[in-house]
């Protein structure tokens, strides 16, 4: 019994002694000395950027803000909540959030390094079936969020060296996709589209009928309308159990749907890491980039392309990269980004840009929608730079005899509808127009019907083989 108590007593002091010799930082505050727009400039404070502050006024609730730049000895804050009632004088923490060290035998505080005080939000288990916002807060009222833990937003890159390469075909569960633009597990693809085409829909397809074991749907910057009309009636009951919604509405401030899609991919990282197979949907980048140039902006960076900063461009693949295979042996996450073609101009800067760091683009043609043709893929124009290392050599020489016909279609469709067409001159033309019909039901798809991958290859080769 007095052994049991002079050890105790012994990794008391211990204990006491490491708390005792542990740097701690001297803890500061800052003043807010100006308010232009969405950016808060602050003195009397000196932290990294990309760490937490708080901003104090009495009587007003505590603003959480984020460190986006600074200028001498001004820091530059960009809040994530409503700055209404703010004055001159606010009072400006940072935050050093306090962690539990269960593993280190006793109880007790530890405090982040200075460059550690970057947001840490739930993560884990406990977020399959839940819809929450860029703050890990849920939106679904179905109670509080267990079997979390607070995890960093922000990892260390994955050596490319160290991923596994992109070998084995994802299911989408939709027929065009499956047989004419293959994808692999891993690989991360963009949904090129304009306004109401059905980018939302075929989202929602590939949600429920992937076979991935896990789906992670980021709703950035989308109006709050189809928020619950994606969940409630895209998604469905049977792709909702499987899925975690991470949403930031367009009401949203940009630091918050800036934070949603990192939220969305960190999420997706953790399933990642535990050797699942994870669908991440993203809708949509350009929003993403939308609200860095509204930061970039603000903060006095000057503007390139079309109004966008350099910055939103070198944003862009630090988001993508984070997804796609794990280390070998590990999961992986297979990427769709949604990008925004605004007047369906496909040059737009931010489409050009995601076209070089995406392994692959589906674009959705207005023509085709308008036309009754659902999912509105336009075959030619789209690609998956993948389908040659997951497919087979008897499937890619069936995708590519039936893009032919499709393009023969394609070029000969004014003779067609003139009737100026004649059968006899052209064999090649003469089997296009004969497979027509099969090719154009093959490439259109109910919502509620399901194709697998192997429905979808035997379809392929049976037109191409008449």
């Amino acid at each position: 019994m007095k052994a049991t108590a002079t050890d105790a007593w012994a990794r008391y002091l211990d204990d006491l002694h490491e708390r005792a010799s542990a740097k701690l930082p001297l803890s500061v505050q800052g003043t807010l000395v100006r308010v232009a727009g969405l950016v808060l400039e602050v003195a009397g404070i000196r932290v990294p950027v990309g760490s937490l502050c708080e901003v104090l006024m009495p009587g007003q609730p505590a603003i959480q803000a984020e460190v986006v730049g600074f200028s001498g000895d001004r820091a530059f804050l960009m809040p994530a909540g409503e700055i209404h009632g703010l004055a001159s004088g606010a009072r400006v923490t940072p935050l050093d959030v306090p962690v539990q060290a269960p593993e280190l035998g006793v109880s007790r505080h530890l405090w982040r390094r200075s460059e550690d005080r970057s947001r840490h939000l739930p993560i884990g288990n406990g977020l399959l079936g839940r819809v929450v916002d860029a703050s890990g807060q849920p939106l679904d009222h179905g109670g509080p969020l267990r079997d979390v833990q607070s995890l960093p937003l922000v990892r260390r890159p994955i050596n490319a060296m160290e991923r596994d390469p992109v070998r084995k075909p994802l299911d989408t569960g939709v027929r065009s996709i499956n047989a004419m633009l293959t994808v692999g597990k891993g690989q991360r693809i963009g949904l090129f589209a304009g306004t109401g085409v059905g980018k939302s829909v075929l989202l929602g397809m590939m949600a429920r009928y992937t076979a991935a074991d896990v789906i992670v749907v980021g709703l950035i910057g989308e109006r709050g309308r189809e928020v619950k009309e994606f969940i409630e009636d895209i998604l469905g009951e049977e792709g909702r159990r499987r899925s975690v919604v991470v949403a930031a509405p367009a009401d949203a401030p940009p630091l918050n749907r800036l934070q949603g899609a990192a939220y969305a991919t960190a999420v997706a990282e953790h399933f990642r890491d535990q050797g699942l197979d994870v669908l991440l949907l993203m809708d949509s980048l350009t929003r993403y980039a939308m609200a860095q140039r509204e930061i970039a902006l603000a903060i006095g960076e000057p503007p390139a392309t079309k109004g966008y900063p350099p910055s939103c461009f070198a944003k862009l693949p630090q988001l993508v990269e984070r997804s796609g295979n794990g280390h070998a042996g590990l999961g992986s996450i297979t990427a769709f980004y949604t990008v925004l073609s605004e007047g369906d101009d496909q040059q737009d800067p931010i489409a050009d840009a995601a076209r070089g760091i995406l392994d692959g683009h589906i674009v959705l043609s207005r023509e085709l929608a308008e036309s009754g043709h659902y999912p509105a893929i336009d075959i030619e124009r789209s690609i998956s730079r993948v389908m040659t290392n997951v497919a087979t050599r008897e499937h890619i020489e069936s995708a590519r005899q039936m893009r032919k016909m499709l393009s023969k279609l394609s070029k000969a469709r004014d003779l067609i509808q003139l009737g100026a067409y004649v059968p006899g001159h052209d064999a090649e033309l003469d089997a296009a127009v004969r497979a027509q019909p099969a090719m154009m039901a093959m490439l259109q798809q109910d919502t509620g019907a399901r194709a697998t991958l192997g429905d979808s290859l035997a379809l392929l080769r049976h037109i191409t083989r008449h």
